[in-house]
């Protein structure tokens, strides 16, 4: 009987081998393009920034506040160049001087993808206007977002991460000792060169486990928002609309103090301003608690025409679905620990291209042995 647990023993072992190996040559490139690209966007505004020098001019000056005129300025400096009347500009409150970022949404069913723009400080004129997906880092959020591939692109990502989480699995318990742990956890300098290999594969990934399997399973969770929302359920954001009666609209400085009044511990990060009639304004704050300070995930909507707040949604108040997902961007780009975890996670992103070289590496070796022999 005892012998018989230990050939069943066995053959799981050698499946699991065989699953990790499978797993590994098929996806492993997959996976170090991932970990590549997810290097580079930790930093990828500041690299962004370094980039394009005109951009940075006047960072270091004081912050406009939030009744200033600029980002009215910058608008309808927009809107002589972009025409759609049912587009949406969204504007960047960065809390620094110097350029002002905002993004360009044609209406849906329109030619085209958003348009990233920088304006002046004062707002008068288009200093930068890019496509996302036109320059460096922009194209390398696409590939290691959507592998260049738009939704479909997105799927593959998010189900491959998937599939990732089982690769890293395996290989744990494919490695998982049956003697000694000291052994098991030794690097052997003066083995042979395949030994090397095979141990310096296993330590990389062993080391980095439990970090990798946190990026990989966040990673797919935001790939895959429905898998997201079908498994935390956090309380829908409204989508309240204006009431266009006429008497004008209201301005974005003004959109600003309405919205810092409805969330006064907040703090404002973003401003969505759809040129729709029946459009909203939409306010994202950040809130105590929130951990993403460029992504938050509250918001207040205001009427176009009135200045009235139409909705609030409280991230606070919002269930523990969304208390769960708030979660999963600032574990993904490392910023849940300052600095500190950002270059720990670009660290990271090198781990995976290690895993991939060193295991094809082995098993080619192997093979050859084999065939030699």
């Amino acid at each position: 009987m005892a012998g018989h647990r230990r050939s069943s023993a066995s053959r799981a072992r050698i499946l699991v081998r065989r699953v990790h190996l499978w797993l590994g040559l098929s996806l492993g490139l997959l996976f170090a393009v991932f970990g590549l690209t997810g290097s580079a966007l930790v930093f990828y505004t500041g690299i962004d920034a370094a980039l394009h020098p005109a951009i940075r001019a006047g960072q270091g000056d004081l912050a406009p506040g939030l009744t200033a005129p600029a980002r009215d300025r910058a608008l309808a400096t927009g809107r002589t160049r972009w025409h759609d009347p049912d587009g949406r500009w969204t504007f960047e409150i960065t809390g620094e001087g110097g350029a002002i970022p905002a993004r360009y949404y044609p209406a849906p069913g329109h030619h085209g993808d958003r348009e990233m723009v920088w304006f002046s400080a004062d707002g008068t004129r288009i200093i930068r206007a890019e496509p996302w997906g036109g320059y460096l880092m922009s194209w390398l959020y696409q590939l290691h977002m959507q592998l260049l591939a738009g939704e479909v692109g997105g799927q593959v990502v998010g189900w491959s991460g998937m599939a990732m989480l089982v690769l890293l699995v395996s290989g744990m318990a494919a490695w998982w000792p049956r003697g000694r742990w000291r052994k098991a956890l030794a690097f052997k300098r003066d083995a042979a060169p395949l030994r090397r290999l095979r141990d310096l594969h296993k330590l990389s990934g062993l080391w980095s486990m439990l970090l990798l399997f946190v990026l990989v399973a966040t990673g797919g969770l935001l790939a895959l928002p429905a898998v997201t929302q079908a498994l935390l359920a956090p309380a829908p954001v409204p989508a309240p609309k204006s009431v266009d009666d006429g008497a004008g609209r209201i301005t974005i400085a003004r959109a600003l103090v309405v919205a810092q009044r409805a969330l006064p511990e907040g703090r404002i990060v973003f401003v969505d301003v759809p040129m729709a009639r029946e459009g909203a304004i939409r306010v994202r704050v950040q809130v105590p608690g929130d951990p993403h300070r460029r992504f938050p995930a509250s918001y207040v909507f205001i009427d176009r025409s009135s200045g009235r707040v139409l909705a609030v949604h409280d991230v606070r108040q919002a269930g523990p679905g969304a208390a769960v997902a708030r979660w999963i961007r600032t574990l993904h780009d490392g910023t849940i620990g300052g600095m500190a975890t950002r270059i720990l996670a670009v660290v990271l992103g090198f781990v995976p291209a290690l895993l991939f070289a060193t295991g094809v590496l082995h098993w080619w070796r192997r093979r050859r042995m084999a065939g030699a022999g």
